[in-house]
């Protein structure tokens, strides 16, 4: 729809206006961004997206924010004012895909609900992330990402036994949403571009954790119990997971019984191979009671670096724990060029973490930094919608809007 010829990647020339905010919608649409599309963000006019507050900050802007929000142009608007309103709908018109993650049906209050979007633009992809999902019957309740790993199952088996539940590390009730979004907004796309019509996608971060489950629900499903915790371990493979050495833990993946044989050379134990206790997939698993504290016993007498050595001598999928930091750093980073360092007039130079889809040997687009609050509004109606200084200024005054800097020096 639209004429976005310096983006590159394949969305190219493809609008979002993207009314989602923190962390379920815009890691969504910043995927988008990455594969080329323009995205518009629109956000509150006084405060932004909530995350812009969280610290700690370069500059004044948010790590978080700095972390969701790359490639984008950032739009104030008050919503709840006709003026604010009737610019959204405009944007609405001229793209190809409108994002929210509100509760169900806040949308609709605000006259942006799908039916009074599609009926100005009917090609139109809508798509709404929620916590729970319309017909839900939690559907009114705030969802943040601890709620739907809690409801999910996931925090029952992310523990040690016998030890408190724990949380992700990472949010992944919040990006599994955006993941499956990005999913049902290219098949959408891809429909319209065979049917001509657009589609109203939505997506649940609950429903989306509980399809990530796996083969963590065929558990249940065939046994009638829920999977027990096991910490790093695996609920279906014996061995795999973290071992300690004697300063510290190495991961070991035993997913065939070639690796299996192979682990078991690497710790002079080639007994173990023929042991019928450990022989076969399902006897280690059962054994893991016994073959664990033998693992334990021998690598506990040498360090990590042996041991990571000595694996790979083996050929035993294998690696250490890092820290962020250390990953980041690593050489497999800089090899795939993952990390880019952007740069923002007034905040200076930022890196961030690239996506991590190639085509044709080469990453995503280069990444532009993200905007200040309202940094965009000035151009974007101007260029976009064909709105005047003057009409800018007054909707400014009247502060429908919200402009940071003015990036336009003529009238559109």
């Amino acid at each position: 729809m639209t004429d976005n010829s310096q983006s590159k990647g394949p969305l190219s020339g493809i609008r979002v206006l993207d009314f989602s905010r923190i962390l379920s919608g815009p890691y969504a649409s910043m995927v988008l961004a990455d594969l080329g599309a323009e995205v518009i963000k629109v956000e509150p006019i006084e405060k932004g997206d909530e995350t812009r507050g969280f610290p700690p900050f370069k500059g004044g802007m948010s790590h978080y924010y700095i972390a969701l929000n790359r490639s984008k142009k950032s739009v104030a608007l008050d919503l709840k004012t006709p003026e604010g309103a009737k610019i959204a709908r405009e944007l609405s018109a001229k793209s190809d895909i409108v994002l929210e993650n509100f509760r169900p049906g806040v949308m609709d209050r605000l006259g942006l609900g799908y039916e009074s979007l599609k009926a100005e633009n009917p090609g139109l992809i809508y798509c709404s992330i929620s916590g729970f999902g319309a017909e839900s019957p939690h559907r009114d309740r705030p969802a943040f990402d601890i709620v739907a790993q809690a409801l999910s199952g996931v925090m029952s088996v992310n523990r040690e036994p016998g030890q408190p539940p724990n949380k992700l590390g990472l949010p992944l009730g919040d990006m599994a949403g955006s993941i499956f979004s990005v999913f049902g907004i290219l098949a959408a796309l891809h429909e319209r571009d065979v049917k001509g019509h657009g589609r109203h996608v939505e997506v649940a971060m609950l429903d989306s954790l509980i399809a990530m489950q796996g083969y963590l629900s065929q558990i249940y499903f065939l046994t009638g119990e829920s999977p027990k915790p096991v910490g790093t371990q695996h609920q279906s493979i014996v061995p795999y997971g973290s071992f300690p050495t004697s300063d510290g833990y190495v991961i070991v993946a035993c997913l065939t019984e070639r690796f299996w044989h192979n682990f078991a050379r690497c710790l002079g134990r080639e007994d173990l191979i023929k042991d019928p206790r450990f022989a076969l997939y399902q006897c280690r698993l059962e054994n893991r009671a016994l073959l664990e504290p033998i693992i334990n016993e021998r690598m506990m007498k040498n360090d990590t670096a042996y041991w990571l050595a000595k694996l790979s001598e083996f050929d035993v999928p294998n690696a250490p724990i890092l820290s962020i930091g250390e990953a980041l750093e690593q050489e497999h980073v800089k090899a795939n060029e993952l990390i880019e360092t952007v740069h923002h007039p007034e905040i200076g130079d930022l890196r961030i973490v690239r996506g991590p889809i190639r085509f044709d040997g080469s990453g995503s687009r280069p990444a532009d930094a993200p905007s200040q609050l309202g940094e965009d509004t000035q151009a974007v109606l101007m260029e976009t919608l064909g709105y005047t200084r003057e009409q800018v200024d007054d909707l400014i005054t009247s502060a429908a809007i919200g402009a940071r800097i003015r990036r336009c020096t003529q009238d559109g």
